[in-house]
């Protein structure tokens, strides 16, 4: 899938009569087919924001975001929802795993939006947690977990229905340097080995350092290629 996106702003209004706050200003953005982008900066350059924008999780305040020819910034929120279910996986940095579920339940949520079949969709979802090495950890739930099992178990929930376009918040933030590692090769293979758009937003620059190009933020606006 290719993903563009054309003068992106966005702008939260202040609080108790503050100046409103502007997070995003004119964000130009490409990435193609079988392309890892990686996007930089200093913790409030507004990158999650970016993230979250190319993930219809939020309004765009200026501009537009295209998937291959549709301009999918300004769809009603239903169809919205229906294209990141579809066509995104995400791996959020806070996780969001229900706490209600097992660790497999929690992947398999991804197949349950779709309407997979749940007896393919298990076999996936065991396959792609033995990869990570969190098979072993498949009955427990989200709190008998370390912050790294969970951060590869919200992997394999994002992965799971291969979805063209993946975008990933601090992916190998909880993880030791041998399992970043693994999350990483497994983003490059998604992008290699499927055609898959990755798009990961990172403070590690050995992480971007992975990536096939690479984006900076600095205060909201693109500071360098």
């Amino acid at each position: 899938m290719r993903v563009r996106a054309r003068g992106l702003g966005k702008v939260y209004p202040g609080v108790d009569g503050a100046p409103p706050v502007r997070v995003l200003d004119d964000i130009n953005l490409d990435a193609d087919p079988g392309q890892v982008l990686a996007v930089v900066g200093q913790s409030g350059s507004g990158k999650s924001t970016l993230l979250n924008l190319l993930g219809l999780l939020e309004p765009v305040g200026a501009g537009e975001i295209r998937f291959d020819e549709a301009r999918v910034s300004h769809l009603g929120r239903r169809a919205q929802c229906r294209v990141r279910g579809t066509q995104i996986g995400y791996v959020f940095q806070t996780f969001l795993l229900l706490a209600s579920l097992t660790a497999l339940d929690n992947v398999l949520l991804a197949a349950r939006y779709v309407g997979r079949e749940r007896r393919e969709a298990e076999r996936d979802a065991l396959a792609l947690m033995e990869r990570l090495g969190v098979l072993h950890r498949r009955g427990h739930y989200p709190a008998q977990l370390s912050g790294g099992e969970q951060q590869r178990v919200a992997y394999c929930r994002a992965v799971l229905n291969r979805p063209p376009l993946l975008l990933a918040d601090e992916p190998t933030g909880n993880l030791d340097d041998m399992h970043a590692r693994v999350i990483l090769d497994e983003l490059r293979a998604q992008a290699r080995e499927r055609g898959a758009t990755v798009i990961l937003v990172t403070h590690r620059l050995d992480a971007a350092a992975t990536a096939d190009a690479c984006l900076r933020l600095a205060a909201g606006r693109l500071a360098s290629d």
